[in-house]
């Protein structure tokens, strides 16, 4: 079974709004132990959000420094270009990252995956098909997924992916699963058909690799194409 955002996000969410000042969004961080926090509008649709690295421009681009000629690295200026301008910033409005990465509760835990690395967040506001808050993903809410146990592992290979997905012969197949790391052998009826299977595992959720000792009668692989 596939994981969707809603299976693993936190649906009690500490947001803060445009109008919240910049200490008070610190005292959020700092409490709640967590790394960023979305700002909302009265009707609890996401703005944008504010990050711990959002307020630490405020230490990186200090005007005292700037009065005594300092700069901040290329690198952090290339990085942040706006940077100057959130240091100067009080509120949540001021220091906001906008528009928000956003993510749909019926995404898939992967897509939630591949937008954090793509846009370089740690984690994700989660709102409804109206743009409002209904939680909260992070990359711990993601890695949770690699802590099931081995057992329900292979019995999810075995009974949703060999027995139920493929609607081949699958009989023949033997599955063992250590540490996450899913072993498939024995033999099936078309080397097409193997690779499906390997594929398809592989998506499991918590299935860390699969080796593949997997055998086939017929190698229909060459037909492909044609």
């Amino acid at each position: 079974m596939r994981r969707t955002v809603a299976d693993v996000m936190t649906d009690k969410v500490v947001a803060v709004s445009a109008a919240t000042p910049f200490k008070e969004i610190a005292e959020t961080l700092i409490s709640g132990g967590i790394s960023a926090v979305p700002v909302t509008d009265d009707d609890n649709h996401v703005l944008g959000m504010v990050s711990e690295a959002d307020l630490l421009r405020k230490e990186e681009f200090r005007e005292q420094y700037y009065r005594e000629g300092y700069r901040p690295p290329l690198r952090a200026r290339l990085r942040h270009p706006k940077g100057r301008q959130k240091a100067e910033g009080d509120t949540a409005a001021e220091l906001m990252t906008t528009p928000a990465v956003t993510v749909s509760p019926k995404a898939s835990a992967v897509e939630a995956a591949r937008l954090m690395d793509g846009h370089g967040v740690k984690r994700l506001a989660v709102v409804d098909y109206d743009g409002r808050l209904v939680g909260i993903v992070s990359r711990r809410d993601l890695v949770k997924l690699f802590l099931r146990g081995d057992e329900a592992i292979a019995a999810e290979v075995r009974d949703d992916v060999l027995d139920r997905s493929l609607w081949v012969d699958t009989g023949d197949v033997r599955v063992d699963v250590r540490q996450g790391v899913v072993t498939l052998s024995g033999r099936m009826e078309r080397r097409t058909e193997a690779a499906i299977a390997v594929r398809m595992v592989g998506r499991v959720n918590g299935v860390v690799d699969v080796v593949d000792r997997l055998t086939w009668k017929t190698d229909d692989s060459k037909w492909e194409g044609r």
